[in-house]
């Protein structure tokens, strides 16, 4: 395995860009003002929250990559700049909101609706949202397609506002599609990363910039790793456990610009094609192999269980879910993590790799403390495998916040549910996020409702044992009174969609239900 290092090469402005003099973790963000000067990407939030700072990525479609995303022969995606760290663009194109004005001094389409409909005011939002908006204008037109008000407005999730209000962004949008087209010629783009594109593993190094000098003078030097294969992977991370794996950077990006975490040994997983797959099982279930992103990974479970489209569009944001990855969710464990729930409550099996070893365990036996899980060195997760469920099991799954984009559950609530011929409930699943240190299971409340009719009665006494199961924390989202009476109500919600006499429609017990269609109309 090759280990020179060498310099980060990716396309920006119509040019191969080599950077080797900057640290590992060094945002894009950081990069594009300080560095390129192209100071129209704005640092807000500098936590992948607000969207300031979005941009697109371009690069070469793999095997796995969705359709969706390819446009003229050139996958996008927008991701927010800030946590982004500048290694992870070798072998890709950068765009920003320079790059959609034309030589000629003439705006682009979405630029000029920006300006036609008033879509902004104090302006420093506005190149993130612009940069959403040519995303979607770019995907929208290769499809031949108009998006709704409503699909404009979950593409724009991650693109905060405080002070023009989102109708007229969204108008915007809409007004964009009826400009002459002015579509991206991915033409020299696509030339010029065949150009740079590498099938060896990708070293970067460089000298900490302020760390301690060793006693003969030198600066320790920090490294970035990218494997192209799961066996490269697999020799790197087992050789190396005490390295940091990234793959989407979400939260590790905040580990760096928030907690000022010094990170000298880096795994990327993001060059792994086949580790993005999403395909059927041999079971006719499905496998999320761990690179998938959130976005790929959510879209194909709700294709299969459309109950959860509302828990996909409420996590986090569009260019969140483009970033980050379903295996890098479940590897962080965060007990406010809304993927875990889901996926415990469809019986989802975690797939492990140690070298040449492969293991498996229920995910919901994976999780064994607060941030702990029962990975050894060296050891990563690489992929879920989830069942087909049979037809008769019901499931749902709900969220609480105190926004509705774009933010960290206070409860999450995962259920499934299978009632036999006699309507006694004969196989249930309660799991709960931000409950507990981890997200678990209801144990007692699984055993008030199991072989019990599914009646009024056994949902009290489901509750009444809930409140056993779970002694959850007072913090910043919500109190400990709060998040128990909502895990009853949720619980209370679940009894009445699917209850035996007059089971209520998700519209009936929801406003945001009525929404559902906007994602496979």
């Amino acid at each position: 395995m090759p280990t020179t290092p060498r310099p980060i090469r990716f396309h920006h402005r119509g040019r191969i860009v080599e950077v080797g003099d900057v640290h590992p973790t060094r945002s894009v963000l950081d990069w594009l003002r300080e560095d390129a000067a192209c100071t129209g990407t704005k640092e807000g939030c500098n936590e992948g929250d607000c969207g300031a700072c979005t941009v697109v990525i371009g690069e070469l479609p793999g095997a796995s990559t969705a359709p969706s995303s390819i446009v003229q022969g050139l996958a996008l995606r927008s991701v927010n700049a800030c946590i982004q760290f500048l290694p992870t663009l070798d072998g890709k194109a950068l765009f920003s909101v320079e790059d959609l004005k034309r030589r000629d001094g003439t705006l682009h389409p979405v630029q000029q609706s920006m300006v036609d409909c008033h879509g902004s005011q104090c302006g420093f939002c506005t190149p993130g949202i612009v940069m959403s908006l040519w995303s979607t204008y770019e995907r929208h037109c290769e499809r031949g397609s108009t998006p709704t008000r409503q699909q404009l407005a979950d593409e724009l999730s991650g693109n905060l506002c405080r002070c023009t209000g989102y109708r007229p962004i969204v108008d915007a949008g809409v007004r964009m599609f009826e400009a002459p087209p002015a579509r991206l010629d991915t033409a020299p783009v696509i030339a010029a990363l065949r150009a740079i594109a590498s099938r060896e593993t990708f070293v970067y190094a460089a000298p900490h910039p302020t760390a301690p000098r060793t006693a003969q003078g030198a600066a320790p030097v920090h490294r970035f790793q990218a494997p192209r294969t799961i066996e490269a992977l697999a020799e790197l991370v087992q050789a190396h456990p005490q390295a940091r794996i990234l793959a989407g950077s979400t939260d590790i990006g905040l580990w760096v610009n928030k907690g000022l975490r010094d990170l000298p040994e880096i795994i990327s997983t993001g060059e792994v094609d086949e580790l993005k797959r999403v395909e059927p099982n041999a079971g006719s279930g499905l496998t999320i192999h761990a690179g998938a992103s959130l976005e790929d990974a959510w879209a194909a479970i709700c294709r299969r269980h459309p109950e959860f489209t509302d828990l996909w569009l409420r996590f986090s944001s569009l260019p969140i879910r483009n970033a980050g990855t379903m295996g890098g969710n479940v590897a962080n464990g965060s007990p406010i993590g809304d993927a875990p729930p889901a996926l415990i409550a469809l019986d989802a099996t975690v797939v492990l790799r140690l070298g040449q070893r492969v293991r498996r365990m229920p995910l919901a036996d994976f999780y064994i403390d607060y941030m702990k899980n029962h990975l050894e060195a060296g050891e990563f997760v690489l992929a879920i495998e989830l069942p087909r469920l049979p037809a008769a099991r019901q499931v749902r799954g709900y969220k609480i916040s105190k926004r509705y984009d774009c933010d960290i559950s206070a409860v999450c609530g995962a259920f499934a549910i299978e009632l036999d011929a006699r309507g006694q409930v004969c196989e249930v699943r309660l799991v709960y996020g931000g409950m507990a240190g981890i997200v678990k299971r209801a144990a007692g409340a699984e055993r008030a409702m199991l072989g019990q009719p599914w009646s009024e009665a056994t949902l009290r006494a489901a509750q009444t044992a809930l409140d056993a199961d779970f002694t959850p924390l007072t913090d910043m989202r919500a109190s400990k009174a709060y998040r128990t009476q909502i895990a009853r109500n949720l619980l209370e919600r679940l009894w009445l969609e699917t209850r035996v006499d007059r089971p209520l429609a998700a519209t009936e017990t929801s406003v945001h239900a009525t929404l559902a269609h906007r994602v496979f109309a």
